[in-house]
């Protein structure tokens, strides 16, 4: 709904100015065959896409530059309660300016570039969602955090280049505790997709008023986050196949916000986890209502523990299949399916856990099932 005209006639006549009001539900029930033993039935909220609503607009200051704010507040459709930990705008918050040929500065709480550049030749961050995120979202390409205190720069599109950058204060008197910094590039040509992005975060949840949220949306409390990746992306006709690779370096570990502690067993004490993610994927759209899409994922870890190091590995394999009713209105069925082999370490790693599951498994083995709707407005 667009109400800048209301808002325009505040404002002298060269000033143009919108103001957008929309969102989206998510909304189904998923079913998960081993959750810490049990079968377990739960309606869910937002696992393609998080449930929301927002505000954005830009005004025209002339000659090209346009000032813009983004206000967007996650929730959960079946409680009413506020996601991300329970912030008000915890989805993004941001100002900012904008000019056609030297790009746009935006400050707030936004995404980093993992989720502006890398995250889109994956599945988790283009049209899969959740379900199909890789261990822990241990790359963060399914937008498990924001950053908060950022300052970001998204560069013009020239010949199809387009690149930016995050900074993100610490606000601490320690200038590094729970700061964060990423880059990020994407070149399209045609149906060509290639993009590319590295992020660190020094002590990541480590604060409540830092970078990144201690508490509200982390994937782990650790000393350092460090992660780089490439992927791609080709689409010809209706078929749309890519390739993504990810590296999460993550230096003493002390827990992850889906699973709790990581500890090995023995009474030892880990100094550093590292994934590594390979993932293939393809879509293909049957009719401009009906789409099919699936992937594999790979992930090699190795967990260097006081006790030595080993490598557990876990393989993901899931299905999608989605309808549109209408241009703002489809229902879909997900299913994935995920298997923890290699080492044993001692620690959580050693059974199965899909993001979005009802509970860790108890086994090496998970599956998660899901039929919902979506509606944009």
């Amino acid at each position: 709904m667009v109400v800048g005209s209301l808002i325009a006639a505040a404002f002298p006549a060269f000033a143009q100015s919108s103001v957008t009001l929309y969102g989206l539900i998510d909304e189904g029930l998923d079913f998960t065959n081993n959750a810490n033993g049990s079968k377990a039935y739960k309606m869910q909220s937002g696992d393609v896409q998080g449930s929301r609503w927002g505000l954005k607009g830009t005004e025209d200051l002339g000659s090209g530059l346009k000032a813009l704010f983004q206000i967007e507040s996650g929730f959960n459709v079946n409680t009413g309660a506020l996601g991300q930990g329970g912030l008000a705008f915890g989805r993004q918050a941001y100002v900012g300016l904008s000019d056609g040929a030297f790009g746009t500065v935006t400050l707030g709480r936004q995404y980093d570039s993992l989720v502006d550049y890398l995250a889109q030749t994956t599945v988790n961050g283009n049209w899969g969602g959740f379900l199909f995120s890789h261990p822990y979202d241990n790359d963060n390409t399914d937008n498990t955090f924001r950053v908060n205190n950022t300052i970001k720069y998204t560069s013009a599109t020239f010949a199809g280049v387009q690149f930016g950058g995050t900074y993100s204060f610490s606000n601490d008197t320690n200038f590094a505790n729970n700061r964060q910094y990423s880059v990020g590039a994407q070149y399209t040509n045609g149906g060509l997709l290639l993009a590319a992005a590295y992020l660190q975060a020094n002590n990541p949840s480590a604060t409540a008023t830092g970078a990144i949220n201690n508490g509200g949306d982390e994937n782990f409390v650790a000393k350092r986050l460090q992660v780089f990746g490439a992927g791609v992306n080709y689409t010809i006709g209706a078929a749309t196949v890519g390739f993504a690779y990810t590296n999460s370096y993550i230096t003493q570990p002390v827990s992850s916000g889906y699973v709790g502690p990581i500890t090995p067993g023995g009474g030892a004490t880990l100094s550093s986890l590292r994934f590594n993610n390979f993932e293939v994927n393809a879509k293909y759209q049957f009719t401009p209502a009906l789409y099919v899409g699936g992937m594999y994922d790979y992930t090699r870890v190795s967990f260097n523990a006081s006790s030595g190091q080993s490598h557990p590995v876990f393989h993901l394999a899931g299905l999608m299949v989605d309808y549109s009713l209408s241009k703002r209105t489809d229902v879909y069925v997900q299913g994935v399916y995920q298997h923890a082999g290699g080492d044993k370490t001692g620690s959580v790693l050693d059974v199965a856990y899909v993001p979005g599951a009802a509970d860790v498994s108890s086994t090496s083995n998970q599956v998660v099932a899901r039929i919902a709707m979506r509606h944009k407005f």
